[in-house]
């Protein structure tokens, strides 16, 4: 213990003299960010179309639930509200201000209620990452934010075409009250990527464009905007609002004697960061190797074929990943000396979390939004990646796989479409109330971050106990999908669909607290 005290005194002295640590980074929001990877239905080792998202902040909600369809009566309106960092917690978190209403449709889909919803009945999938964009293009004069659009889209339509038309339709009428986001939306035949931005400040509107992922393709966004040139001419592959052009020449950022691409046009400060265009090289290094990417470059294709075609695994090992065995690579030997004058090299009793080193190291620009950062991160409250498949009916063939916390300590549990519940620990809040033991959140939270402080060691106890049981879910649930076709009632169907994922839901959330209590017990002679 004598030993990790020091060191992390050491790092603390190493931080501030080198000023490393800067609180505005953390007031302007930088500790936040997503990743969202897509697969069209070619590129993968099923058939499946794949779509996912990280939740990489911790001030969003850690409870999640299932909303079921609802019918309302004529003239019911539905709230719009406005995110605002909220610190008068114990925790940081959001809060949610109505800012207005618009009408609601008489019945509305059931759909997996995590804070950026995620799922609906009907299989169609939405992951997200926020691209920031040109700032004096968010209005307050609109009504919806990107959380409600989602759930607007899981309630109302059925196919990703589908959510794009009814986006186009509402923010043109309501406009887009947020910063530049990119929705990734899948269902069981294509998946597009949504990108969108405000109108300007004091108008009501929006400028979005679509472009969809070709069927043999993979993609991802990194809190980047990546689509470039536009052809609206090619009605298959990108759709866009009326006035995708005309914004940008009348604030003279294109004209026409220009080639038009999206991102230069309405994001070009989120071409240029790092932390954005390294994961985008690493996904596709990943997955498509044979193309030798440069890590450097600014641009990337908006998505490549990849390699060989992608697994439900290899996805779990990307999400997982930080930059190990590249250049990047985060897990860096430290040199102190101990109490007695002996000199260490260790990066076992590394105190940080291998992919947040850079703050200490200056690692490739540092930390934040221009600097250094990887896939799985500390900070991120849930992780989805969603299958599509055309195979199955809707109950079946839908299926959200769902983890809490940092993916590099967690694990992988399938939530369906026609899954009708969730495990109270996976509707309890988790912050910003403070630590509680009825919280799964909680518990891959409390793991994780006792892994981090002695990662080197403790990393091979949690990977020896989370990859085997992984590979008995992907088994077992694909075994319970048999079982389920080849019943005839949808009620019988939902119930044992449920059943699944409240015995899984449950059986990690006890393991993940009993696999932190033994941490505690084999390390306890060792810190």
């Amino acid at each position: 213990m004598k030993k990790s005290i020091l060191l992390l005194s050491l790092l603390a002295s190493f931080c501030l003299v080198n000023g490393q640590v800067d609180k505005s980074d953390w007031e302007a929001g930088y500790p936040e960010g997503c990743t969202s990877i897509t697969a069209g239905k070619l590129a993968t080792a099923d058939g499946s179309v794949i779509t996912s998202h990280t939740d990489d902040s911790h001030r969003t909600r850690s409870w999640m639930d299932i909303i079921p369809a609802k019918t309302y009566p004529r003239n019911a309106v539905s709230g719009m509200y406005k995110r605002i960092a909220d610190d008068s917690h114990v925790m940081p978190t959001y809060r949610h201000d109505k800012i207005g209403e618009i009408p609601q449709v008489r019945k509305t889909f059931g759909f997996v209620n995590t804070a950026y919803p995620c799922m609906n009945e009907y299989q169609l999938g939405i992951g997200e990452s926020t691209f920031g964009g040109r700032p004096e293009l968010q209005s307050d004069e609109c009504l919806i934010d990107c959380q409600r659009l989602i759930q607007l889209m899981l309630e109302r339509t059925k196919t990703a075409r589908g959510a794009i038309e009814l986006a186009g339709e509402l923010l043109k009428q309501y406009g887009w009250n947020d910063a530049g986001e990119c929705l990734t939306i899948a269902d069981p035949n294509e998946v597009w990527h949504f990108e969108v931005v405000g109108p300007g400040k004091g108008k009501v509107g929006a400028v979005w464009v679509a472009q969809r992922v070709p069927d043999d393709h993979i993609s991802v966004n990194a809190n980047a905007s990546t689509i470039k040139e536009v052809d609206l001419s090619d009605k298959d592959y990108f759709l866009a609002s009326d006035n995708l052009y005309s914004v940008a020449k009348e604030n003279g950022w294109w004209n026409s004697d220009e080639s038009f691409r999206f991102c230069y046009a309405y994001a070009p400060e989120s071409r240029t960061s790092i932390a954005a265009r390294r994961r985008e090289w690493r996904v596709f290094d990943l997955l498509a190797p044979s193309l030798k990417l440069d890590p450097y470059a600014e641009n990337y294709p908006f998505s490549v074929k990849p390699d060989e075609k992608v697994s439900l695994s290899e996805l779990v090992t990307v999400f997982q990943d930080y930059y190990e065995g590249t250049d990047f690579n985060f897990v860096k030997d430290i040199t102190v000396t101990d109490e007695d004058g002996k000199t260490i090299i260790s990066p076992v009793a590394n105190p940080f979390m291998p992919y947040d080193m850079n703050k200490a190291f200056r690692i490739n620009g540092g930390w934040g939004w221009r600097g250094e950062r990887t896939i799985a991160r500390w900070y991120t409250m849930y992780a989805t990646i969603i299958q599509c498949r055309s195979w199955l009916p809707d109950e079946i063939g839908g299926v959200v796989w769902l983890a809490q916390d940092n993916v590099a300590t967690s694990v992988y549990i399938p939530v369906f479409a026609g899954t009708t519940d969730l495990p109270d620990s996976y509707k309890t809040p988790g912050r910003p109330g403070g630590y509680t033991h009825e919280s799964a959140w909680w518990a891959f939270n409390r793991l994780g971050t006792l892994t981090a402080q002695r990662w080197g060691d403790m990393r091979n106890d949690v990977e020896g106990v989370w990859k085997p049981l992984q590979s008995d879910i992907f088994k077992e649930t694909a075994e319970l999908e048999a079982r389920v076709l080849k019943m005839n009632n949808l009620a019988d169907k939902k119930n044992l669909l449920t059943s699944h994922t409240m015995k899984w839901g449950n059986q990690v959330v006890n393991k993940a607290w009993k696999l932190g209590d033994l941490l505690w017990t084999l390390y306890d002679e060792k810190f």
